[in-house]
């Protein structure tokens, strides 16, 4: 997997990759007997059809080779997305990855699954963005759609707007995307605002929140529990999707928000309550974006890949010293020496009040006011 390489001073580094499944180890994380591992496979062009236009495809694999041309038509040798050889099979591995974690969920209904190289949510059905080629998490839900799957609700926590997976899905009413995220008045797409709720197909099948810069750990999850969990149970899914980008946390370079790793593994529990509660545990999550890759990467997706496996690391666990001595020896750099940030986690209940003069309130209610009445819910006290 650590082949989806746009270059060597690209911000997209396959080394988080390759140190985040270190500390899995060194923490021995599968080794508890709560999980196993997957090899994943190089999806085929039927199965990326499911989500991608066929011409688009076909760019791709003509993008890969040793005769690549650019194909900025289709997002393809861009600044973002610039073109390698072996585009198309590293980013069909990926791909492959979130088919074998929705197999695996079709095949034991209570089991979670997890790809954290996956995530590629900014890939459309016909164009690149964003660092990501082919939506795997797009291509998901699709096979679960195509397995019988009813309703599946996909929950992008990343700072960025998950548009490529909003607009995949807007006019299917069999899928509830809701994305948490950095306002699009300050960070890349630009998108995502409380006023984008779906196609004429599906009017309520987005929900976003945009929050702003400077968006702290008690703003964020103060906005996940006015918002996600009322809707979720709203729509009463049959499998959750999720998306949990770490690039919110305050020492990644590339966006404004100020989360903690304590905030992000928070998430992941969160969002394993909603799927014990809602689905009998029938849940795939991904990762996505993340680009300060010693200090945050690795912890906040071994969190999250403990989390699904039912044995959350706690937070005072010590960083293991095999892993330190080889992040100062590859990067010469310390790593942290805990798993968490020591970051106060407590946030208000939307019970507790609407504050007008709060940037964060007034972001949640926009979305409230968009989207809880149609649900049948009251924005202002459900």
């Amino acid at each position: 997997m650590a082949a989806y390489r746009f270059s060597e001073h690209h911000p997209m580094n396959p080394d988080r990759l390759g140190l985040t499944a270190r500390l899995i180890e060194e923490l021995d994380v599968l080794g508890q007997g709560a999980g196993s591992l997957r090899e994943p496979f190089v999806a085929d062009d039927d199965q990326l059809r499911s989500v991608h236009g066929a011409d688009y495809v076909a760019a791709v694999r003509q993008a890969s080779g040793p005769d690549a041309e650019a194909a900025p038509g289709f997002g393809l040798g861009t600044e973002d997305d610039p073109i390698f050889e072996g585009m198309h099979e590293a980013s069909a591995r990926l791909f492959g990855g979130s088919l074998v974690a929705a197999e695996a969920v079709l095949e034991d209904k209570g089991v979670p699954a997890v790809n954290f190289a996956g995530g590629m949510h900014h890939a459309s059905r016909d164009k690149a963005s964003g660092f990501c080629i082919y939506n795997d998490a797009a291509g998901a839900i699709a096979r679960l759609l195509d397995s019988g799957v009813r309703r599946v609700l996909y929950v992008d926590l990343d700072a960025h707007h998950g548009d490529g997976t909003q607009s995949i899905f807007w006019d299917d009413p069999r899928v509830l995307t809701i994305s948490l995220h950095e306002s699009g008045r300050s960070l890349f797409p630009g998108t995502g605002f409380p006023s984008e709720t779906g196609g004429s197909e599906a009017p309520m099948g987005a929900v976003n929140v945009a929050l702003p810069a400077g968006t702290r750990d008690a703003g964020w999850l103060r906005a996940f529990h006015a918002v996600v969990p009322p809707i979720a149970r709203a729509f009463a899914p049959e499998v959750i999707v999720s998306q949990h980008g770490c690039d919110g946390h305050e020492r990644d370079e590339l966006t404004n928000l100020r989360l903690s790793v304590d905030g992000q593994r928070q998430n992941a529990l969160d969002m394993a309550e909603l799927a014990t509660e809602l689905t009998q545990g029938r849940w795939i999550a991904t990762g996505g974006g993340g680009y300060d890759i010693v200090h945050t990467v690795p912890r906040v997706w071994t969190h999250l890949l403990a989390v699904a496996s039912g044995r959350p690391v706690p937070l005072k666990t010590p960083v293991p010293p095999r892993f330190r001595e080889y992040v100062l020896q590859r990067y010469g750099v310390e790593a942290p020496l805990k798993m968490g940030d020591d970051a106060e986690l407590w946030w208000r209940s939307w019970e507790v009040g609407y504050d007008p003069g709060d940037p964060v309130d007034r972001a949640i209610m926009a979305t409230r006011k968009e989207v809880f009445p149609a649900f049948g819910l009251d924005p202002w006290f459900d």
